[in-house]
């Protein structure tokens, strides 16, 4: 394995040779960064022409001037990089450096929110083939492939977030959308569900009463305006959480892994106020919201020991995962607390929800949960776009996969000799089915340095895809090959990961 990984590196330092020096030439002999200035009537023109042209070396061969940058770029291996200069004098370096955190918190979310979410509508989607459901999803997964970035970034900028601004005025739901956002759960509710006609009717009726009379709640205790969840609302939904897990991984019948997941849905009560009281201390920092949820991992971890004597690693599985959203929901829960204060902040003003820029610079508070709060939604619009357009690719990707495997004579001789659908589909055929998945995610896992570059000019962030659109636009070499040589050395080496990850998932394609 080892002799396999060295063979794959060196040839991935080839092909990062070869592609890094074929687009240095092709973008330096593709025009002159200082044309403007040749025909230009300034005084100081013959200056400007002899300064750049001393910064950016355009007196040198664009083969030889390559190697000078790659000398630079040869600078990592001893800890001193050397990216060059862009145009405006900065430092390439300094200029992605500076990029790549926004670029991170832009794409990351987004990211791995439609593998989850696209691999399990995937799943459930083959599992229930030709059923109103796999219609429903395919129907909208073709509309989101077919649906452009742009677009879907204007229609979220003006419904999600000026509307949604203009409705907080009031905070009241009104009938009409009551009624729409009612028939839509029971729309949904009715499609995850098989049945004849009668069947469907009962349970579309019964989840669009339930719905509408749970906004009719939240508008009566106007809870749009002043949300929370409490203790009991966080116990409710980390236990039906884990236990769902619990019932998919493991199966019902299990009651050790069981009993280990309520042990952590217990331990996530008896934590609610401690955590929240620490969380109020006015040196909370970013560092502090990881603790309780290291905690309740190494909780859910004992607990699967305490419980479990054999087949441990599922138990652990489920206790840890159920932990981590555990975690999740008590951070959610504390922004909700924090959400009325921060509507009446100054610089907010009863409209939260931003359609530019990175964060509201009129914000003038140090408190770190109204901060925190500022920052994520700045990241929402921007994430749900993303997330749209990858979740429908992951989503038809996924589905093929599975419904290829069931197909499969293992598949059949697993059913064959008694085992539960459950335990087919979970312990069978979705490993097998996530490796052609491998490639797609590590490839979108390296992609998110790359950059959002519409998404980006849309919303107004400025990460990598904004540096190199304006390296494209400006003719900045040196700021471009920066650019180009993070993301093509991620897109390599996504390459190798994706092989490593084959023979994690299936032994039989292992380098020895």
């Amino acid at each position: 394995m080892f002799s396999y990984i060295a063979r794959r590196i060196g040839t991935a330092l080839l092909i990062l040779f070869g592609s890094s020096f074929i687009v240095y030439n092709l973008e330096a002999l593709s025009g002159d960064p200082i044309a403007e200035l040749r025909t230009s009537a300034a005084r100081n023109r013959d200056f400007l022409i002899a300064y750049y042209t001393r910064q950016l070396e355009l007196d040198v061969p664009p083969p030889l001037r390559y190697f000078h940058w790659l000398q630079g770029i040869a600078g990592i291996f001893t800890g001193h990089p050397n990216f060059g200069k862009a145009r405006d004098g900065l430092s390439v370096y300094g200029e992605i450096a500076a990029a790549i955190p926004v670029t991170v918190r832009l794409v990351l979310g987004a990211t791995i929110l439609a593998i989850l979410l696209g691999i399990t509508v995937g799943v459930i989607t083959a599992i229930r083939q030709y059923s109103r459901l796999d219609y429903s999803m395919t129907f909208i997964s073709f509309l989101m492939f077919s649906l452009p970035i742009f677009w879907v970034a204007v229609l979220l900028k003006q419904y999600m977030a000026i509307e949604f601004n203009n409705f907080l005025a009031s905070g009241q739901i009104g009938i009409e959308w009551l009624l729409i956002s009612s028939a839509v759960v029971g729309v949904i509710v009715a499609g995850l569900v098989s049945g004849d006609r009668r069947r469907v009717i009962t349970v579309f009726s019964g989840s669009f009463i339930a719905a509408a009379l749970m906004l009719l709640i939240v508008n009566w205790t106007n809870w749009i305006l002043n949300p929370g969840m409490g203790v009991l609302g966080v116990g409710v939904v980390v236990g039906g959480i884990g236990v769902g897990i619990s019932t998919i991984v493991v199966g019902f019948e299990n009651k050790r892994v069981l009993w280990a997941t309520l042990t952590v849905v217990a331990a996530t009560i008896a934590a609610y106020f401690p955590v929240n009281y620490w969380w109020s201390s006015s040196d909370m920092n970013a560092l502090n919201l990881l603790w309780p949820v290291l905690a309740l991992v190494a909780v859910a971890v004992a607990a699967a020991f305490a419980f479990t004597r054999v087949d441990r690693g599922p138990a652990i599985r489920v206790t840890v995962i159920t932990s981590v959203f555990a975690g999740l929901f008590l951070i959610i829960d504390r922004l909700f607390q924090t959400w009325s204060i921060y509507l009446n902040t100054d610089g907010i003003n009863m409209r939260p929800i931003p359609t530019f820029g990175e964060a509201n610079v009129r914000l003038s508070s140090d408190n770190f949960w109204i901060l925190f709060e500022d920052g994520l939604l700045h990241v929402v619009l921007p994430t749900i776009a993303l997330t749209l357009i990858s979740f429908a690719g992951y989503v038809r990707y996924s589905r093929a996969s599975l419904l290829e495997v069931m197909n499969m004579d293992y598949i059949r001789t697993a059913r064959a000799k008694g085992l539960s659908e459950r335990t087919v589909i979970v312990r069978h055929a979705l490993r097998n089915a996530m490796i052609p998945l491998t490639t797609l995610m590590a490839f979108d896992f390296a992609g998110i340095l790359g950059g959002a570059i519409i998404t980006e000019s849309v919303f107004g962030w400025h990460g990598m895809g904004t540096l190199f659109r304006n390296a494209i636009s400006s003719q900045d070499l040196n700021l471009l090959m920066g650019v180009f040589a993070i993301t093509s050395f991620l897109a390599v080496m996504a390459n190798l990961v994706a092989d490593l990850m084959y023979s994690a998932l299936d032994p039989r394609i292992r380098v020895r």
